[in-house]
């Protein structure tokens, strides 16, 4: 046994750095939707904040409640593909949590 197998943040290493990259690619992008609905519905500065505060607690629900579901299935090193598929469900995780889930391959 190797000291990798004791310790639970190694094990769940490749889901905490896909969640990380996903949390941060969706910071900026729920600035620039913040920034873009805002406009669209009123170009008041308060109407954008509430609009980037709004979609950044969603997603970072989405994260944590996707995290402590599939933290434990994701084996796999992390790649693009697997950080876009992270980021992808941080933004559809009601859809995923009805269906089940991601898919773990």
């Amino acid at each position: 046994m190797t000291y990798g197998d004791q310790d639970p943040l190694w094990r769940l290493r490749h889901a905490l750095a896909g969640v990380a990259l996903a949390l941060l690619a969706s910071v900026l992008l729920a600035a620039l939707a913040g920034r873009a609905l805002g406009d669209l519905f009123g170009d008041s500065y308060g109407l954008r904040l509430s609009i980037y505060l709004a979609l950044l607690l969603y997603v970072i629900t989405g994260a944590v409640l996707l995290f402590m579901r599939v933290a434990q299935h994701e084996t796999r090193p992390l790649s693009a593909a697997r950080a876009l598929r992270w980021l992808a469900s941080l933004w559809l995780w009601p859809l995923l949590l009805r269906t089940g889930g991601p898919d773990r391959r």
